[in-house]
């Protein structure tokens, strides 16, 4: 059975968790490879909307097991929380979800030296959730982290958190509310939520190997998207993991060749959050208009998506240094009242056009975009369930991506909740 990884192909926001949900169903396991709290996925199931930050998509399927990887930095605050929330619902979580030991833990100072960095002078805004993600991944490559592992020992657990908070507030001197954390207080709050997931720990490297060896399937989701990846997005306008294919490694102790296929999502247009460059960003009433109608709006903060048309030279370079064999298509039904619909073919440079994406960052801010214009096909398509059945235009318009990105769109998404699916490949 294969090892399949999902990872978004733009800045993230590109509907993963429902497409992760879906491919659940046909799965063992799903593992979480990368990332932390600052990212979330929406999934409709009937009327129930679901919004999980770090347990895996598949959990809405009982007979699921999920797996939160050494890769990813671990709010206990959040995940406590969602666990009450899905047991709330009734979802079964018992020898279900499972944590390395080896994944970092989200701090109190971390939440606060993000807080800090992000109102300091607009020169060093990067436009962060705020939910301490960056600094917990500073103190891991710094090697000052705290991991899942050491909550099984108060004593050594407290110890290195009361070193770790010293040391920090001599750097942070003016600011108050680093000052103001009592280590002793917060190893005993923290030591306390580590009471309901202690029974989860677990050596994932080696749980995962003997599923693979079991001939079980794993299905494989990261947090963001390939242009928020720390070594080949958008830096310094990215986040602070490998949220690339092969985060899936790293981020969960599997080798390489153990991995059979990587399937990219990639949204109908673009959208992202936060600071940085957008060749295609729509400004005005009409950016403001498709956001509402794709109600793009953080799941994890609520922010306005900045949104912009679908760019194929983003989508290429994705599939490049992704592997990406397939892409599922989403949201392609919040195109169905636009009168003209734009494609990105190339980006205009100083005289010359691209058509590859930049990735030096100072000719990207130079970049304008190259468009294809498609008539729209103004009709509705959520009750669509065969590729056949789309209107004509609907089916230009997807043809034309996949010769531009050169990849086939085996799934197509037309709507929120499960049954608003395409599979081009049953």
């Amino acid at each position: 059975m294969p090892v399949k990884v999902v990872v978004g192909a733009q800045w993230g926001d590109e509907g993963k968790g429902k497409i992760v949900d879906l491919l659940s169903e046909q799965v063992d396991i799903v593992a979480r490879c990368q990332g932390g709290a600052n990212a979330g996925h929406s999934i409709e199931v009937g009327n129930k909307k679901y919004v999980l930050h770090l347990v895996p998509s598949g959990i809405l399927h009982p007979h699921t097991k999920c797996y939160i990887g050494n890769g990813v930095v671990l709010d206990l605050e959040v995940l406590n929380a969602e666990i009450e929330f899905l047991a709330s619902k009734g979802i079964p979580l018992h020898n279900r979800l499972f944590l390395s030991s080896q994944a970092h833990l989200v701090l109190p100072y971390h939440k606060l030296i993000d807080q800090y960095g992000e109102n300091r002078t607009a020169l060093t805004v990067i436009g962060t959730t705020r939910r301490g993600i960056g600094p917990a991944y500073s103190d891991k490559v710094n090697r000052q982290g705290l991991r899942v592992g050491d909550l099984r020992y108060p004593a050594q657990f407290t110890n290195k958190l009361t070193t770790r908070l010293n040391e920090i507030k001599l750097r942070y001197a003016d600011a108050p509310e680093i000052q103001s954390l009592d280590a002793i207080q917060e190893a005993e709050k923290y030591l306390s939520q580590a009471q309901k997931i202690l029974t989860m720990i677990t050596d994932v490297s080696l749980e995962l190997d003997r599923a693979i060896k079991q001939n079980q399937s794993i299905l494989i989701e990261g947090a963001q998207g390939t242009l928020l990846d720390i070594d080949l997005g958008t830096y310094p306008f990215v986040t602070s993991s490998n949220a690339i294919s092969g985060g899936a490694c790293t981020g969960l102790g599997i080798g390489p060749t153990k991995i059979d296929q990587v399937i990219g999502i990639i949204k109908a247009y673009t959208t992202r959050v936060g600071l940085g460059p957008f060749p295609t960003e729509l400004v005005g009433e009409f950016g403001a208009a498709l956001r509402e109608l794709g109600k793009e709006f953080g799941a994890t903060t609520g922010r306005p998506r900045r949104c912009g048309w679908v760019d194929t030279l983003i989508a290429r370079y994705a599939a490049r240094i992704n592997g990406i064999g397939e892409f599922a298509l989403t949201k392609l039904d919040i195109l169905d009242s636009i009168q003209e619909i734009e494609i990105c073919t190339g980006y205009q440079y100083k005289g010359e056009i691209l058509k590859e994406f930049p990735v030096d960052m100072n000719v990207l801010l130079q970049c304008t975009p190259v468009y294809e214009s498609f008539k729209g096909w103004m009709a509705p398509i959520s009750h669509i369930t065969e590729f056949d059945a789309l209107p004509s235009i609907a089916k230009d318009y997807i043809q034309r991506l996949e010769d531009l990105c050169e990849i086939t769109f085996s799934i197509i998404s037309v709507g929120p909740g499960r049954e608003n699916t395409i599979f081009r490949n049953k």
